[in-house]
């Protein structure tokens, strides 16, 4: 369920966008059988029905790139004109072609689209979330495919008689509709009712924020699904919108503590926010030509950002060179940047800028009180240093904070890292890493700190949240309430359905509240546990705390976490799932996920999607490789720039270990990447041409030397820290060396591979552009095995956005498409065990 009202921007950055949940698929008896004097002939076990049509051909046309004294030909360099007829064309030829492709495994297709949607609860919700009066909560409808967020006045404990008495008087809080998505689907989107689609367009709401005194409601919509988002203001008294001129390619939005400012940033043509600006929000509504603009950001290589302190008290004003923004966000990465706040008690305020800018430096600013907490990673003085690298945390009066006297409070330790932090009344909250496993623990406010001496965490008598054993991942509830003792957390892991927390910070004690429902689930029946939560101390020890009770399916799913050893010594996680009772040694096929890049944390939790591939013998295996995060931020730069080689050598290193080890079969290992994870995959396909059988890139980025040269792609720049920049000829030789696009082996026998893209994709003007997915299958046809090409297959969505369709069910129609492929191309049978 997406997070309409989510807390402030985190370093922790929520991947829901790598969560592609495949389902498996049959393999139909072959009429048009693939026979060719290629590689391919060697391994009959893959052997599959092709169209009897041969796929299209794409045009080439003359263009000379140069660079560095180099200079080649792109003939598929004019699909980047998307408005050309030509290039629509070509589109839906490959649309029609991948659609013969697939017509022989209809059934198959529908099967596993009935089997995702059986496990499906016939109602989706949230535990309600106390912020002031009000409980807030979303649900998602019987049989709809978008949430609805409601709230009602909390009931206040007056024993069962009062209470009682206010039922018969019809005082009891009653539920608010404040923002019904379906609704909205109906005047804009694609709706979805009873299995039936009515084509009506295409919605997506963005941000969501409720103002401090309740009485408004901001949040952002995308009609079109090129994710320019305009602004609409809702006034929860009367239920209106209030009536203002469109504001278009809105992005982040942070209300004053008075409720009726409202701050928001605005992007430019090239999707970059680099405005600031302040809107009055009244009954009558106000018009866009009064806004009034703060803080224009000039230079293209950076973007503006802001969020509110969790009282409210300060606007916070990020200028940074690199925000990651895909669907359902919790780790920000600011590489270099200028941070201003704003008094949020009085915007007639100028806006304080707390240091300048210096590469490589990052803050992350708190309020409480009087004081910031700032999580950073600026410089030490020589006499401050500690031997360990990463964030540490410093504290500065308000009145102090643009001087150079922050006081150095938390330093990170050799095994424990820290990642984030959370500020309420009278707790701190900090996530932390030790060794590569997270961890939650809160810590009393106020904190009395002697300047002479830098503290570590166990001299501030820290509670370590309690975990189960088996928790993979964890994400933040809202949390709003800055006067609350309770933190919320939703836990999961590939075998435990996401479990919803809550932790009594003043009284060391949690509670379960809510257990994600998982219905229909064949040949795999959960296990209720009542077992040990556990709590670990700084070293790491465990500690048994409280017996619980909470569903999981370690008894019927095996989840193994092993380290690899890669080409230079390095220890790669790697993750493996699979089925105890039909996983086979040696003959099962799987599936490999990684992504590598922008240091973000692979997504590794509960997904029911995924339970048609275990069911059906598969392994699905999750490479944490280099460039990705990690527990400090020396994985992710060992894994970009001039190291991004790492990333593949790491993607084949785990690939190779599950066919060495057994778990998956040499003929029958399948990889998958999304957007800038294709790249990983991509090369890998290019490096490594034997290793793997199938492969599906979603909205991939792939032809990353032409696309960072461009010099018409202003976003690209922001890019050049990530891969490099190809304006340096030694940057820019490094790129060559492992773009895939350019790296194309002539005649070489490629794996069967599902390339898909979204015609409306905004990312069209950066890096993940439609042409790109385009592009790729263009070159793959003309430069390889013709015989192998013929099982690349690249589907388009021609009306959705970078992430396709937005509801629940839509996205089962995309995985089981996913699954159908797979099967078919990897010759598995489609009976469940």
């Amino acid at each position: 369920l997406p997070s309409l009202l989510r807390s402030k921007p985190s370093l922790i950055r929520s991947t829901l966008f790598l969560s592609f949940r495949l389902n498996p698929t049959i393999s139909p008896s072959p009429s048009f059988s693939l026979s060719t004097q290629c590689k391919r002939e060697e391994h009959p076990i893959n052997t599959f029905s092709l169209p009897p049509r041969s796929p299209p051909l794409a045009n080439k046309l003359p263009f000379t790139v140069s660079a560095h004294g180099m200079t080649w030909q792109d003939p598929y360099h004019w699909m980047r004109d998307t408005h050309s007829p030509d290039f629509v064309d070509y589109l839906h030829q490959e649309n029609s072609y991948a659609d013969a492709f697939m017509g022989d495994i209809q059934n198959l297709r529908r099967s596993l689209l009935y089997e995702m949607k059986a496990r499906m609860p016939t109602k989706i919700s949230t535990p309600p979330e106390r912020s002031g009066p009000w409980l807030y909560y979303q649900y998602i409808p019987e049989e709809k495919e978008y949430p609805v967020l409601c709230r009602r006045l909390e009931t206040k404990k007056n024993g069962w008689p009062l209470n009682l008495l206010r039922y018969v008087r019809g005082e009891f809080p009653r539920e608010e509709v404040l923002l019904d998505w379906n609704e909205v689907a109906e005047q804009y989107g694609k709706l979805l009712y009873i299995g039936i689609f009515f084509d009506v367009g295409y919605v997506n709401v963005g941000t969501c924020r409720i103002s401090p005194d309740h009485n408004f409601l901001a949040y952002t919509l995308d009609t079109t699904g090129s994710e320019q988002f305009m602004l609409q203001i809702k006034d929860l008294r009367t239920g209106l919108i209030l009536p203002r001129s469109p504001v278009d390619s809105v992005v982040s939005l942070a209300w004053a503590q008075d409720g009726c400012t409202l701050f928001y940033t605005i992007a430019d043509e090239n999707q970059r926010p680099y405005r600031f600006v302040l809107v009055l929000c009244t009954t009558a509504g106000s018009e866009k030509e009064h806004d009034v603009l703060i803080f224009t950001e000039n230079d293209s290589s950076f973007c503006v950002d802001i969020t509110s302190t969790k009282d409210g008290k300060f606007i916070t004003v990020n200028s940074n060179s690199r925000t990651s923004s895909e669907e359902g966000i919790y780790l920000y990465h600011f590489f270099s940047f200028f941070v201003y706040v704003v008094d949020a008690t009085d915007t007639r305020n100028r806006l304080r800028r707390i240091r300048e800018r210096v590469s490589g430096v990052q803050y992350f600013l708190e309020h409480h009180y009087g004081m910031f907490y700032i999580l950073t990673n600026a410089p030490l003085s020589d006499s401050q240093k500690c031997s360990f690298g990463g964030y540490y945390l410093a504290t500065s009066r308000v009145e102090d904070i643009q001087s150079a006297n922050w006081q150095t409070m938390l330093r990170p330790s050799e095994d424990i890292s820290l990642q984030d932090m959370d500020v309420f009344h009278g707790h701190l909250v900090l996530f932390l890493n030790k060794k590569g496993v997270p961890m939650l623990c809160s810590i009393n406010l106020p904190i009395i700190v002697d300047c002479e001496n830098q503290l570590e965490i166990e001299n501030l008598n820290p509670w370590f949240f309690p975990l189960p054993s088996n928790a993979c991942s964890m994400i933040p509830g809202s949390n709003h309430d800055f006067m609350n003792s309770v933190y919320r957390v939703v836990l999961s892991s590939p075998v435990m359905p996401d479990l919803t927390i809550d932790y009594d910070m003043s009284r060391l004690t949690f509670s379960i509240l809510q257990q994600e429902e998982v219905k229909s689930v064949s040949g795999a029946g959960g296990s209720c546990l009542q077992a040990m939560f556990t709590t670990k101390n700084v070293d790491g020890e465990d500690q048994n705390l409280k017996m619980q009770s909470w569903m999981e399916f370690s008894n019927t799913y095996c989840c193994e976490r092993k380290e690899i050893i890669a080409h230079d010594g390095v220890r790669v996680p790697l993750t493996i799932l699979y089925s105890r009772k039909v996983w086979e040694k040696d003959r099962s096929p799987g599936l490999l996920q990684g992504y590598g890049a922008y240091g973000e944390v692979l997504d590794k939790i509960w997904c029911t999607d995924r339970l048609s591939l275990l069911d059906r013998g598969w392994v699905v295996a999750f490479a944490d490789v280099r460039g990705g995060g990690g527990g400090d931020s020396s994985w992710h730069k060992s894994g970009c720039g001039f190291y991004k080689k790492n990333s593949v050598y790491d993607f084949a290193s785990c690939g190779e270990y599950l066919v060495k080890e057994g778990y998956v079969h040499r003929e029958r290992l399948g990889a998958i990447g999304c957007s800038a994870g294709c790249l990983l995959v991509g090369a890998a396909l290019n490096m490594y041409q034997d290793l793997f059988r199938a492969a599906i890139l979603k909205v991939p980025f792939l032809d990353i030397c032409n696309t960072l040269l461009d010099p018409s792609l202003p976003l690209s720049i922001l890019d050049y820290e990530e891969f490099g920049n190809p304006q340096i000829q030694s940057q820019f030789e490094s790129i060559l060396s492992y773009s895939p696009y350019d790296n194309i082996s002539r005649g070489g026998c490629y794996p069967s591979m599902l390339v898909t893209a979204s015609f409306h994709d905004s990312r069209q003007i950066s890096m993940v552009g439609v042409w790109e997915a385009a592009k790729w299958v263009a070159k793959l046809r003309d430069s390889t095995c013709s015989d192998c090409s013929r099982s690349v297959i690249l589907k388009t969505n021609m009306t959705g956005g970078h992430f396709g369709e937005g509801g629940r069910y839509a996205r089962c129609e995309e995985t089981a498409y996913d699954y159908a492929f797979l099967i078919k191309v990897l010759g598995v049978s489609d009976s469940t065990k």
